[in-house]
Order: structure tokens, then C-alpha cells, then sequence
């Protein structure tokens, strides 16, 4: 079985604070902000919507994308989200979804 890494952007409401995060677990990863149960800025500011992730095989690649993204200024992240969720849905309810 392959073993996945994800790297995910959530934020707090549309166009609101942004976090970009990186993890082998994404359901589990998110469920943990969402239940703040992750200390520090994701708790702080409530940032618990996933609106943007993307998968890889190989961690070391997920984490190298992670780090990329953090330098990126505001409006990039705000358009790489936009671009594939231009409603800013909460991706993470497609993973709960019964």
C-alpha cells in the first residue's frame, strides 16, 4: 500500500487567515485543527477550513512544496486556492461525507 503526503492550505473564512501545513495524514491532520486540538496559531485564530490540498508520493517533495509556499506573499496562496476552489468550499466535508 503507497503511502501518501499531503500539503494542505487551510483558512479561517474566505479570503481570511491562511495556514499552509504539511502531513502524511490529512483527514486525521485537519480533524485535529478542527477539533483544536493542534496548539498555537491554527488554534489561535480558529484556521480550520481546508481550502486547498495537494498530493505526493514522496515526503521530502511535500515538505520542499510546503516550504515554497510559506515564502510565497499573500496573493499568490489567496490565487493557487482560488484557482481550484474559487468558492472556498471546505474540501474537508468530502472527506466526512457519509
Amino acid at each position: 500500500m503507497e503511502k501518501y503526503s499531503y500539503v494542505y492550505i487551510l483558512a479561517s473564512d474566505p479570503y481570511g487567515t491562511l495556514y499552509t501545513g504539511v502531513t502524511s495524514d490529512l483527514v486525521k491532520r485537519i480533524w485535529q485543527h478542527r477539533s483544536a486540538l493542534a496548539e498555537g496559531f491554527t488554534k489561535r485564530y480558529r484556521v480550520d477550513k481546508l481550502v486547498w490540498y495537494e498530493m505526493h508520493f514522496d515526503i521530502m517533495e511535500a515538505i520542499k512544496r510546503e516550504k515554497q509556499i510559506k515564502k510565497w506573499r499573500r496573493n499568490w496562496k489567496v490565487n493557487l486556492v482560488q484557482a481550484g476552489n474559487p468558492t472556498w468550499r471546505d474540501l474537508y466535508l468530502d472527506f466526512t461525507a457519509d
